[in-house]
């Protein structure tokens, strides 16, 4: 898995065109308005060029041309909007790499010309962040791979930022460990497997570990993450637990990160077709986030506790699988009644989610690929929310726009709990209507909160995007880790 940055080489001075002239890709950027391409090393050919192909330069698109010198460097060129949004911004940075991207250059210049020192900054980021996505190493099984090559510098010039890239390669370490996993196949990402592939990177990053395997969850009661393990052959499941601590002794509010971690979900008893049941093994992407979001914060060293509960199962069928109607009682001691066995999700998040809110955390932050009718509702471009703090709404759109991992949050009115009446036990697990299932999923995982913890729960619609989203330029996007860090850091969630 590789995890590696480049080095970032930063020069606040203009690009020269001898600067040019030595490197073979190049990535320009010029306000959308106004530009004066003359005074670029080649703008005179440039803006020739521009105008022959009519091109705008406030199109959102990249002008790829090659220069008239002896290296014939590739520019791809593009217009900034000081008022663009964060998504439209890392989606241009997103096509400028994908423009270079068959000729897998070591080195890529990176040139402001004329950019405000704000608009430089973003621009700068987003262009980071798409390099930083576009040149990992994603899992290959091909007998032949193609054999990568790395890019090993990016010069900068134009824009120095003083504080660093710090955040923006925490962020892409934690989204390229988030989609590396979640791409894995489901014959190689058991929840076995899984588990000592997290507990290796915890001793890489001193994180304390514990995991609750099956017989220490019988032992809890945890009757709802059990129910959906039963059915696999192999006793693996567990909720594996990590925490990372401070170095500060007057440590900052905790937190607590909670994700779904299904290696394959088969739909159990109630079996998905095979067009619904391909690509079940990107079902523990949620876990993935959590892991992600929690690598990132401990790389910029967060200064507050932070707990990763991760709800490691498969959804099998077998003689053992759970089934419609059966009754179970979860860790909290309320009682399910079973209505449809490819709900494994909320089960297992239950006792999970019950673990993790027992410990008292001021923030709970919970990430499944959860619901269909998410992504009815809102199809793959943005993930749905849910929160049991009406006054957090606001603070998730806006933490959304920012991060360019765009949320709209869905309400949790109370008489949606009527639907999930049992005649039989405290609750159903859900309906067999599709209607509302994000929101219904939601009521029924607040039902199992303690000591009313302000509780986040994303609903990750935007997990899988075909063709790549915002600055991802990989199908599964790893959709979380810049939200969450924005929570935290900008929004200031756990103030």
């Amino acid at each position: 898995m590789h995890l590696e940055i480049p080095k970032i080489r930063q020069e606040a001075n203009r690009l020269a065109q001898k600067t040019l002239d030595i490197h073979a890709n190049a990535i320009i950027l010029v306000p959308a308005k106004q530009a004066d391409l003359n005074s670029l090393p080649y703008g005179k050919e440039i803006s020739q060029r521009l105008s022959r192909a009519d091109h705008k330069l406030d199109s959102g698109k990249p002008f790829v041309t090659e220069v008239p010198n002896n290296t014939g460097t590739r520019v791809a060129l593009a217009g900034i909007d000081p008022q663009g949004s964060a998504f439209d911004l890392l989606t241009l940075a997103r096509r400028l790499v994908a423009a270079h991207g068959a000729l897998k250059p070591e080195q890529m210049l990176v040139a402001c010309h004329d950019l405000a020192p704000k608009t430089a900054e973003r621009a700068v980021e987003a262009i980071l962040a798409a390099l930083l996505a576009a040149h990992f190493t994603m899992p290959d099984y091909k007998s032949k791979p193609d054999k990568p090559v790395k890019l090993r510098e990016i010069h900068i010039y134009g824009h120095a930022s003083a504080g660093g890239h710090a955040r923006t390669i925490a962020e892409a370490r934690g989204n390229n460990l988030a989609r590396y996993l979640t791409a894995l196949p489901p014959n190689e990402l058991t929840p076995g497997n899984y588990r000592r592939r997290i507990e290796k990177l915890a001793r890489e990053y001193g994180w304390k570990t514990e995991f609750l395997d099956i017989k220490k969850l019988k032992a809890r009661g945890a009757g709802a993450f059990l129910a959906v393990a039963q059915g696999s052959p192999e006793p693996d499941a567990g909720i594996l637990h990590l925490r990372y601590a401070p170095k500060k002794k007057s440590a900052g509010k905790p937190l607590a990160l909670v994700g779904k971690g299904i290696c394959f979900d088969t739909g159990g008893t109630n079996l998905k077709p095979a067009r619904h049941m391909h690509g079940m093994h990107e079902d523990m992407e949620g876990s993935a986030v959590a892991l992600g979001t929690l690598l990132a914060l401990t790389e910029l060293k967060a200064d507050f506790p932070v707990d990763c509960w991760l709800a490691l199962a498969q959804n099998h069928i077998g003689p053992k699988a759970y089934k419609q109607n059966d009754v179970v009682k979860a860790a909290n001691g309320k009682t399910i009644e079973i209505i449809h066995t490819d709900a494994e999700g909320r089960m297992v998040l239950a006792d999970t989610l019950y673990f993790a809110s027992q410990q008292k955390p001021k923030l709970i932050v919970d990430y499944a690929t959860l619901t269909g009718a998410c992504v009815g509702a809102l199809s793959t471009r943005m993930s749905g929310t849910l929160t049991n703090r009406e006054k957090l709404v606001p603070v998730l759109i806006e933490a959304g726009n920012a991060s360019g991992e765009r949320v709209w949050p869905f309400p949790l009115p109370k008489d949606y709990e009527d639907a999930l009446k049992s005649d039989i036990a405290d609750i159903k697990q859900c309906t067999l209507d599709s209607d509302a299932d994000h929101i219904l999923a939601a009521t029924f995982l607040k039902k199992f909160l303690v000591n009313d913890p302000d509780w986040v729960h994303v609903d990750l619609s935007a997990g899988n995007h075909k063709g790549g989203l915002a600055h991802i330029p990989t199908d599964i996007t790893g959709f979380g880790v810049r939200l969450t860090l924005n929570l935290l850091l900008d929004q200031k969630l756990l103030s």
